[in-house]
């Protein structure tokens, strides 16, 4: 499947870089240089790689914006949707300085850049050396995290991005559905991430990560998989997700039992697991428009700690997801960050018991036109 196969109609990109001027005006920022990556992909429908050359899409304040790539490059960005944006593309060959070209055709952007003590604004991904190559162009600018600017565009997510993210969480769910069947004793946790794997590339076009942790395991929430062969009554974390569509991501967790017999799990984890649930649903009730990210990470995790397993809770409450997996809003203790409509991130509290067991219940959620959460992600949430 190309990598554009998905792309949304040309006149999205180009409200997207309309809104990324406006911003840039707001901010009193001179420019917007942004490499490949997520957030290149969100202004053009390209995933194009820059290897260790410059790449960039330029967005000035004033002016038209621009694309600078090596010239063998000039054909994958003429694919769709980047053609029908008619940006002005300027190709570099080998021995040529390519930040000393971006300069000399930012300062022809309307004089943007060309002012001592100008703004500029660089995206989180691009390289070190290009970075400084850049900076040496402009000695006297101040330099500032694109977050900073396009961040509250970036993370309110569009009627086409939230459509692809539902039909990713939907996917998700898909794979989800057959993991009780594949939980069974003897087998290893490397044979079900294996089967898992496949399972995801049925329903996404890239398989991002694989967990599966079964007792004791499950209480390291970042363990992949291993040898270690499960048995009846153990408890099971499984977090999945892959890429799907245009780029977008699913990211799901639901905890298990192998055998599927609920009650024969620790009568302990039956017990946190319920506390779980609650906090979920405390978390799921207070996040709405208005509303702080840390606040919603607090109602989970005053749950959690009421009942006595607070220390065990030992990650924050979730992340924004999209192009990116994890992108703000994070949700967690501290970020004053306000929520608004169609910001959609994760849910996913956890408790981890050292050495025994461990539990966590994922769903993407999304801030809908009533203002509450909703989950995009509609799989059972029981132990089964």
């Amino acid at each position: 499947m190309s990598e554009n196969s998905f792309a949304f109609p040309s006149e999205v990109y180009r409200n997207r870089i309309a809104a990324a001027q406006q911003q840039a005006r707001t901010n009193d920022v001179a420019a917007l240089v942004i490499s490949p990556g997520a957030e290149f992909a969100y202004f053009t429908g390209s995933w194009m790689s820059s290897h260790e050359r410059f790449s960039a899409l330029a967005i000035p304040a004033e002016g038209e914006a621009f694309l600078l790539a090596p010239a063998t490059d000039g054909a994958e960005l003429a694919a769709a949707p980047v053609a029908e944006l008619n940006l002005a593309f300027h190709g570099w060959q080998d021995g040529t300085d390519a930040h000393a070209l971006a300069a000399d055709k930012l300062r022809e952007a309307h004089g943007a850049a060309a002012e001592d003590g100008a703004r500029l604004a660089v995206s989180g991904g691009m390289d070190a050396a290009h970075l400084l190559g850049l900076q040496a162009q402009f000695p006297s600018a101040l330099w500032v995290a694109a977050d900073q600017v396009i961040g509250a565009l970036f993370s309110r997510k569009d009627d086409e991005e939230i459509a692809q993210l539902r039909a990713a969480a939907l996917a998700i769910d898909a794979v989800h559905a057959r993991v009780p069947s594949l939980l069974q004793p003897g087998v290893t946790e490397q044979q079900v991430a294996d089967q898992l794997e496949e399972l995801i590339l049925q329903e996404h076009d890239a398989v991002d990560f694989v967990i599966v942790g079964s007792g004791p395991n499950g209480a390291n929430p970042h363990h992949s998989f291993s040898e270690r062969v499960m048995s009846d009554g153990d408890p099971v974390v499984v977090d999945i997700g892959g890429t799907f569509g245009a780029g977008y991501h699913s990211d799901c967790t639901r905890t298990y039992v192998v055998g599927g017999d609920a009650s024969r799990a620790p009568e302990d984890f039956q017990a946190a697991y319920e506390v779980l649930r609650q906090a979920h649903a405390a978390g799921m009730q207070q996040a709405r428009r208005g509303a702080i990210a840390g606040s919603v990470d607090d109602a989970c995790r005053t749950v959690i700690t009421d009942a006595g397993w607070g220390e065990y809770f030992t990650h924050r409450t979730g992340h924004g997801i999209g192009l990116s997996t994890h992108e703000e809003p994070f949700i967690a203790a501290g970020n004053d960050l306000e929520l608004a409509e169609s910001m959609t991130f994760s849910i996913e509290p956890g408790i981890y018991k050292e050495g025994e067991w461990g539990m966590r219940l994922e769903d993407i959620v999304t801030i809908n036109g009533d203002g509450v959460a909703e989950s995009l992600n509609e799989g059972e949430r029981d132990l089964r």
